[in-house]
């Protein structure tokens, strides 16, 4: 959505499809980092933006045992926007194509499911989808796969990724959220039991961290496990487990960290997690799209509007983005294997138990880790 809105007001003519009718969806990521904020405010949005509905953390905290600990501190980022901003992401999706709307260039069609691609020789020409009306043939200069971890189009231009791995799965659930319980986002610790908690206004949603491949085991020991393992986790939450009336009100998470070798051919790119899935560690994966939307709007749109698009030019995007997805990754893989996958295989990580310490001792160091929440490797700023 990013990137049609990019190329739109460039002047370039573009077809976004979305497979269903309209973009509500739940327990899609919602977290819009400064990054993803500085680029709205580029496009003179951002005023308009923030008069949505949404949450804002300054800080983050982790609750380990009796010990909390700020972990990032936002409040003094440059620039205007010193927060994480929560919003749900089709809230999101439909002020990004409001804004399209008023290209007329810009098509979105909707209940359009993309299967394959349409070849001319070894180049990729568009995209063949099916509609209520039938099939429906787009042909196009560029074709680019935001279709996620699970990516149709990158599977039918032979592209297959990496996986990186992730010791974790996540059990997506919500509970409301009481004036009297804290007001920042957390991480709990405890008992060999990881969740974090967003705080979504009337509700917090919940992040209950599983190690991978245990879904089944859980579940068979009833509902009442789950209520019972929340409550011991997260005290003030004891009395409101039994909202989760059943596992129907619970959403897994199957967590994937991979990447692409290659994240192109002629004719054909693939951005966000269909180049590179993220752990939901740090919420970083919709920012990441967001910076590889920004940095193929600014390669890619020039040479569109001459005409003049090649296949160096798509390997020039993947240049650009492919050192903050590794890197980001990298540092997943690490808090995973040394953090979550210790406490939930022991029930302790010597790692995380040297972080009060280390936070005593390094006072500024929230400050640093806020930056890089916020703004990522290498942030991308609008230049179509």
């Amino acid at each position: 959505m990013m990137l049609a809105l990019l190329l739109a007001r460039a002047g370039i003519d573009v077809v976004l499809i979305e497979k269903h009718g309209d973009f509500l969806r739940d327990f899609r990521g919602d977290t819009i980092h400064p990054s993803t904020l500085a680029v709205i405010q580029e496009l003179g949005l951002l005023d308009e933006f923030l008069r949505l509905p949404h949450q804002r953390v300054t800080s983050l905290s982790g609750n380990l045992g009796d010990t909390t600990v700020r972990v990032a501190d936002f409040s003094r980022l440059p620039g205007r926007c010193k927060f994480l901003a929560f919003m749900p992401q089709w809230d999101f999706l439909d002020f990004l194509a409001a804004r399209a709307r008023q290209y007329p260039n810009f098509h979105l069609h909707l209940q359009t499911r993309a299967h394959a691609l349409r070849f001319d020789g070894d180049r990729v020409a568009g995209v063949w989808a099916e509609t209520p009306d039938g099939e429906l043939e787009i042909r196009a200069a560029v074709t680019v796969a935001a279709d996620g971890r699970d990516s149709v189009l990158r599977a039918s231009a032979g592209l297959v990724p990496m996986t990186v791995g992730a010791p974790m799965d996540v059990l997506w659930l919500r509970l409301t959220k009481r004036a009297s319980d804290p007001h920042e986002t957390f991480g709990y610790v405890r008992g060999g039991r990881i969740i974090a908690l967003i705080d979504r206004g009337e509700y917090w949603q919940c992040a209950y961290v599983i190690a991978k491949g245990t879904f089944e085991e859980l579940r068979g020991q009833g509902i009442e496990g789950l209520q019972s393992s929340i409550a011991a986790t997260v005290p003030f939450l004891a009395d409101r487990t039994g909202e989760l009336q059943s596992w129907d009100d619970v959403k897994l998470l199957t967590v994937r960290v991979d990447r692409l070798r290659r994240w192109y051919r002629a004719g054909f790119l693939c951005i966000g997690d269909a180049a590179h899935a993220m752990s939901p560690i740090g919420g970083v994966g919709i920012n990441l799209a967001i910076q590889d939307a920004v940095a193929a709007g600014n390669r890619l749109a020039p040479k569109l509007l001459r005409g003049a698009l090649t296949t160096a030019d798509l390997a020039a995007v993947q240049r650009r983005r492919e050192f903050a997805a590794r890197a980001t990754q990298a540092l997943q893989v690490f808090i995973g294997r040394n953090v979550i996958g210790r406490v939930l295989e022991a029930g302790h990580s010597p790692l995380l138990a040297r972080v009060p310490r280390v936070a005593r001792a390094l006072p500024f160091l929230p400050r640093v880790l806020g930056r890089v929440v916020a703004f990522g490797l290498r942030p991308e700023r609008v230049r179509t």
